[in-house]
């Protein structure tokens, strides 16, 4: 059998992702004294983890009587009952120690007068629990990760597109990635290795991701390698994002602006989450405000221009200066608005992924052998709604429990097993994209995400979902007859080609998923079925066949351990807001 030309890289465990979660697992893995290697898409200053703004949380207590359970507690119920327990609870667990720790790795949190963690409010967190800089923490984070990635002499590859997870027998021994500017293909081999490649948002016509990120791939790849995905219908719309100009609508107003004591506004002058959430108003969860928001611009009480209004002004200039600067300048930069003195456009916007792979609470072990996952690649933590602050948190704490356990597993392998037919495979996945056709990917991609928006967006029903079905059946054999060519300009159109492959399949999940959740819970809203119902209360799952079609299976949620429960049971209920405010 004659190979196609490729390089191969070795290390003990690979990472595909460099943003929060794979460098956490990556420096985890080093810090165990094993070769690691690092893959990205993008530049390694300007992952997604950078778009990450207002905060991270841990039960510091530094301002207010905060505790693990009372985390526990918050991010369980506002998830409304489907989050894997485990996971939320390791998670107000550790995230104080994480948090000290990247702090003292440089991520420079904004710190009391004693020193300690500043706290602010972020909506939902009974307690002042989320830890800031400024309002670009998720930046701070990276470059903090960064350079304790660069003390540790960790390898990071850009500009790597990774088309196949390589697995024989059902055991996961590396990847096949090609340059983006050159084209070069690599096989990178590895005892083990750990995927941190995102969500899907970007799939959505107005969305928080940017081009060429959060296309669904990460999902994609994990699906082909024998993954399951779950609660994918769980896609969290952010209130907030820009409504102009058009070229970045739904880039992400940061929830801090609210925590900041910012106001919701509608086209009437109305502030009108009074009539949604009347103990926290702006503080309410990001699925009621998001709701909100959407309602009253569907009704006709939105701006001119199709959103409301999120109002800052009434506090002093250098108070936004202080806790808002990013937020100041992008207004000032993209609409010559300035916050200050006026206030900003805003709509609902795609903003996370809920959902995700399958994976074991404490290992983040994906079931297929050597595989590992980490970050918003995975489902578990956030149930139907995810609390602001809860996916740095995240990223951190699973990414170095990923990390260890794919360095356990390779401390203790005896032999790793290869497959040339598997890379033989990959080869020739790469080869069918490159050839001539009447399709250009990025057309495709834009009728993606307007079916997306239009049959599967903030609110949904069944027939507009069956509508979004069909057309995504009719927009898969469009895919046919893709043009994709490599010339002088690098390898851009196989990159679209991928990418929209991953989409589609992502999108058809997501619809299949939010079809089978007959009721309204947190994140998604049925028209059709507007309440909660209780037998609703499970994880919808779903799998690739062997004859590439998507399976939906059920899964019952299990009650709460006996510790758990009485955690749940001794605190705030989910319709009890006691405490949650300083106004």
């Amino acid at each position: 059998m004659q190979l196609r030309e490729h390089t191969t890289q070795i290390s003990n465990v690979l990472v595909i992702g460099s943003g929060g979660s794979g460098l956490r697992a990556a420096i985890a893995a080093k810090m165990s004294g094993l070769a690691v290697t690092v893959l990205g898409k993008r530049s390694r200053g300007d992952v997604h983890t950078v778009l990450a703004a207002g905060g991270i949380n841990a039960a510091l207590a530094n301002l207010d009587p905060d505790s693990w359970q009372q985390h526990f507690a918050d991010t369980y119920l506002e998830g409304y009952g489907i989050a894997e327990p485990r996971v939320v609870e390791l998670m107000a667990k550790e995230s104080p120690d994480l948090v000290r720790e990247i702090d003292g790795w440089g991520a420079n949190f904004a710190k009391l007068d004693n020193g300690k963690i500043d706290q602010r409010f972020f909506g939902a967190h009974t307690y002042r629990r989320t830890c800031y800089s400024g309002d670009y923490t998720g930046r701070s984070i990276l470059l903090a990760l960064l350079s304790k990635a660069d003390e540790l002499k960790i390898p990071i590859h850009d500009s790597q597109y990774v088309t196949e997870l390589l697995i024989s027998d059902r055991t996961c021994f590396g990847a096949m990635s090609f340059n983006i500017h050159s084209g070069e293909r690599t096989v990178h081999l590895a005892d083990a290795v750990v995927l941190a490649a995102g969500g899907h948002t970007r799939i959505w016509r107005k969305s928080s991701s940017r081009r060429n990120e959060n296309t669904g791939d990460g999902f994609y790849l994990g699906l082909k390698a024998g993954c399951e995905l779950t609660d994918m219908e769980m896609v969290q719309f952010h209130p907030t994002g820009m409504v102009l100009p058009e070229e970045i609508a739904g880039t992400l107003v940061t929830e801090a602006v609210r925590g900041e004591g910012g106001l919701l506004i509608n086209g009437n002058g109305d502030r009108f989450m009074k009539n949604y959430d009347p103990e926290r108003q702006e503080l309410s969860t990001r699925d009621r405000v998001a709701i909100a928001n959407y309602t009253e611009i569907m009704e006709g009480r939105g701006t001119a221009n199709g959103g409301v209004y999120l109002d800052i002004s009434h506090r002093d200039k250098d108070f936004i200066l202080e806790k808002l600067p990013r937020i100041y300048r992008q207004f000032l930069d993209a609409q010559m608005v300035d916050i200050s003195k006026e206030p900003m456009e805003v709509a609902p916007t795609s903003h996370y992924s809920m959902g995700g792979l399958v994976v074991s609470p404490d290992e983040h072990w994906t079931g297929v052998e050597g595989l590992y996952a980490a970050g918003e690649v995975t489902g578990g933590l956030h149930g139907a709604n995810r609390l602001g602050g809860n996916s740095l948190a995240e990223i951190l704490i699973f990414g170095k429990r990923a990390g260890l356990a794919a360095s356990d597993r390779s401390k203790h392998l005896g032999a790793q097993v290869r497959s040339q037919d598997a890379i033989q495979a990959a080869h020739n996945k790469i080869d069918s994209f490159i050839k001539k056709g009447d399709e250009m990917a990025r057309p495709l991609q834009h009728e993606l995400r307007n079916i997306m928006w239009e049959h599967c967006g903030v609110v949904r029903d069944q027939e507009k979902l069956n509508e979004g079905l069909a057309k995504l059946v009719a927009l898969k054999e469009t895919t046919k007859d893709l043009d994709v060519r490599l010339d002088s300009e690098g390898c851009e159109d196989l990159v679209h080609a991928f990418d929209l492959e991953a989409s589609i399949m992502c999108a058809e999940a997501t619809i299949l998923s939010a079809l089978e959740r007959r009721e309204s819970r947190g994140a998604h809203q049925r028209s059709d079925f507007p309440e909660i119902s209780p037998s609703e209360k499970v994880n919808y799952r779903i799998n690739l066949g062997d004859d590439a079609t998507l399976a939906v299976s059920r899964r019952v949620i299990e009650p709460l351990r006996e510790e758990l429960q009485k955690i749940v049971d001794g605190t705030a209920e989910i319709n009890s807001f006691e405490g949650k405010l300083l106004e």
